[in-house]
């Protein structure tokens, strides 16, 4: 039998066997951070069929109908190299639900398929989850996707609305972003997609680009002392208009704050009576500290009148 040894400089192979043990650990860190809140791991096949875009809603004119055709497919159903894993998963769920599963949580670490100038693919990797159950909504979707990011230590992470994309309900989806660049996308499935499914409850999905995830993957983890000092908790609640997004409040109040705001936390949105109209009521719950002594009333008093006046100013809040 010959033996072939391929030979690289040492410095190239250090890098090299190092990008490839920090990408197994992250997706170990992903796959645990998942499994750890229900979800199962699927592998679902690469071939898929035309007719799963137009049963997404995918528009005509969409860069995601350009697949690569298999030269000899086994049907149509496998002719296809797909663009999308929202069919695949779509499918799975659907089983799963026709076999009367009443909850269920999935994910997938699965490539798509992109055609190149020189006939070749390029084939980034995704990770999708989906799930369906009486106790799952657009939050805890969410919280899913905060949990993985957590777990790979991402920063600046930031949602945008998303109101034209036809797969996802326009009022129940949204963009992530890593430092301002787009990595995926969350939401409930639009109804016209579940029903073309044959699917009459609410089934939620994110769509994540694994590569993008890991070029924003934290730097390992460096372990302080806890903290000398008590902390100082206040809450606010501010009135705004409706279609300020939680996420946007937050960003602005970390920008307001100075050294000694350390936690921010969401406990409450209202809408309803004793409100004007277009309005809700959002509440946080803030934690204070300084590293070097012990806060004073009036100085956690201090901080939060910071925030409250960034906050009138960026978006016209006021006190509630």
């Amino acid at each position: 039998m010959n033996r072939f040894r391929i030979s690289a400089p040492e410095g190239t192979r250090d890098l090299l066997f190092s990008s490839c043990r920090a990408l197994r650990q992250t997706e170990n860190a992903v796959r645990e951070a998942l499994e750890e809140r229900g979800y199962s791991e699927i592998i679902t096949y690469s071939f898929s069929s035309p007719s799963y875009y137009d049963k997404i809603r995918l528009p005509a004119d969409s860069p995601l109908r350009n697949s690569m055709k298999i030269l000899n497919p086994l049907g149509e159903d496998t002719s296809i190299m797909r663009t999308t894993v929202l069919p695949s998963m779509l499918e799975i769920l659907t089983r799963n639900y026709n076999y009367r599963n009443k909850a269920v949580r999935l994910y997938e670490l699965g490539r798509t398929y992109f055609e190149q100038e020189d006939g070749m693919a390029e084939e980034p990797k995704l990770l999708s989850l989906g799930l369906y159950g009486p106790e799952e909504d657009f939050f805890s979707l969410k919280g899913s996707v905060e949990t993985i990011l957590e777990s790979i230590r991402a920063m600046d992470v930031t949602y945008e609305a998303v109101h034209d994309n036809p797969s996802f309900h326009p009022g129940r989806c949204a963009r992530v972003l890593i430092q301002g660049e787009a990595v995926g996308v969350l939401g409930q499935i639009h109804p016209l997609v579940a029903a073309n499914y044959g699917v009459d409850t609410d089934l939620y999905y994110a769509e994540l680009s694994f590569d993008k995830l890991f070029a924003h993957r934290g730097a390992d983890p460096e372990y302080v002392p806890l903290p000398k000092f008590p902390a100082v908790t206040r809450d606010i609640a501010v009135l705004v208009d409706q279609e300020i997004t939680v996420g946007a409040l937050e960003a602005c109040i970390h920008e307001a704050a100075q050294a000694l705001l350390k936690e921010v936390a969401l406990f409450d949105i209202y809408q309803g009576e004793n409100l004007p109209a277009g309005k809700k009521s959002v509440a946080f719950n803030l934690v204070l500290r300084a590293d070097d002594r012990s806060l004073t009333a009036q100085e956690a008093d201090d901080e939060v009148k910071l925030i409250l006046e960034q906050l009138g100013t960026t978006f016209g809040a006021t006190l509630r």
